[in-house]
């Protein structure tokens, strides 16, 4: 693991939003000699990043596409799953477009997170919200 913390610091932009995007920490790992970026999520699962097919480059600059993978993690001895991948230009463009795949193909568990999701009814004010609605 001797080019994790190149990596990290080369990749810290992207560490950084991945990180904002999940709510939880992203660290550069090493993935069969390839490193990747890689969020924990709830109950085995994670997320990897990847700016070229087997894993990062050592030129950011001449990636031209993210590929955002999520994937279930090895359960009672099996190898791991994967759930949903999408590729885009920009990371978290394609962080969204695979969160939208795992939704759709119905992947989606109670306990994950709803990524930058703030659920609010049409019909709730800015009272309602701060708990200050229909008090007299």
């Amino acid at each position: 693991m001797p080019l994790t913390v190149k990596y990290s610091e080369t990749y810290n932009d992207a560490l950084i939003a991945l990180a904002a995007a999940t709510h939880r920490p992203a660290s550069v790992v090493n993935v069969a000699g390839d490193y990747a970026i890689r969020v924990d999520l709830e109950y085995n699962r994670y997320v990897v990043a990847t700016n070229t097919r087997l894993g990062l480059t050592d030129e950011p600059e001449t990636s031209d596409s993210w590929r955002v993978r999520f994937i279930q993690g090895n359960i009672a001895g099996e190898s791991d799953q994967l759930l949903a991948e999408a590729s885009h230009q920009w990371l978290i463009d394609a962080f969204d477009s695979a969160l939208e795949s795992l939704e759709a193909d119905g992947n989606k568990i109670v306990a994950d997170a709803n990524f930058g999701d703030i659920s609010r009814s049409e019909t709730s004010t800015s009272a309602d919200v701060h708990g200050l609605g229909d008090q007299a």
